[in-house]
């Protein structure tokens, strides 16, 4: 018992420091200029949803909002959908070039974006991508395809190969063979890596940054990460923007930790 309790409060601990900052800053969105310049770390005296209703529609949070959704979910399904069937082609058949394919996209999850973001950016130039929803897609696609699949893979490894042939045996084509078995099979993992590949797409300043230029396409951090130059004189309503991209992150990780944790957990001790 007292090993629980020792245990216990150095989590305690990192809870509280890990809370404070939303508390905070939802703290600071309620409050008006002048309650933030007397005492920015008072309780607000009259909480002022109106900076939320600022920021959602005068500094334009609400357009920079659904291009984010618009986006992420376009490219998670595209990345879910080529993941899984590679990881299927990956992690259960066994084919001449397999294991280099796969050991090569093991090796792209250490490529920084930096080393590829100047070949990038002028590719999609050349095919005038930039500053365009799919061409956006397309980099996050890119960018997180090679996790999708190495999760993917890894999960399909410990299914018993013994399921593709039986299937095969029935008459089923390999494609068959993945959407009425594999991909049922593989739900935890899908469920893990949509929820992962949706936070990484949702929080990603660089590649929004470098393929979006344009005020009007700006994703939602961006266009918070904007907001710190125009309203550094208007600390709530900055605020209530961050506030406003941060909610849609807590909401996914309350409602999904348990799916992200079962799915790792399955691919990793299935079999």
């Amino acid at each position: 018992m007292r090993a629980r309790w020792l245990a216990s409060i150095p989590m305690a601990a990192l809870a509280l420091v890990t809370i404070y900052p939303l508390v905070f800053t939802t703290n600071v969105a309620l409050k008006t200029r002048r309650e933030y310049v007397l005492d920015r770390f008072s309780p607000a005296g009259s909480p002022r949803p109106d900076n939320l209703a600022t920021a959602w529609t005068s500094v334009g949070m609400g357009g920079y909002f659904a291009t984010s959704l618009i986006v992420v979910t376009c490219a998670v399904a595209l990345l879910l959908w080529l993941g899984s069937m590679a990881g299927f082609a990956l992690g259960s058949l066994r084919f001449r070039g397999s294991r280099a394919l796969y050991l090569g996209c093991l090796a792209a999850l250490f490529i920084p974006f930096q080393v590829i973001m100047v070949p990038l950016a002028r590719t999609m130039t050349t095919l005038g991508l930039i500053d365009t929803r799919p061409g956006l897609v397309l980099a996050y696609v890119a960018q997180f395809l090679p996790f999708t699949i190495f999760l993917m893979a890894s999960y399909y490894a410990h299914v018993p190969p013994e399921i593709v042939d039986a299937a095969r045996i029935d008459g089923n084509t390999l494609f068959g063979v993945y959407r009425r078995i594999m991909l049922p099979i593989g739900t935890p993992a899908l469920i893990s890596a949509g929820i992962l590949d949706a936070l990484f797409c949702w929080n990603d300043v660089l590649i929004a940054l470098l393929l979006m230029p344009s005020a009007e396409n700006r994703t939602l951090m961006v266009g918070v990460t904007s907001l710190r130059g125009q309203y550094s004189d208007d600390i709530p309503t900055f605020a209530a923007g961050v506030l406003i991209a941060a909610v849609p992150v807590l909401i996914v990780y309350l409602f999904f930790q348990r799916h992200i944790a079962e799915g790792v957990a399955a691919g990793s001790t299935k079999g």
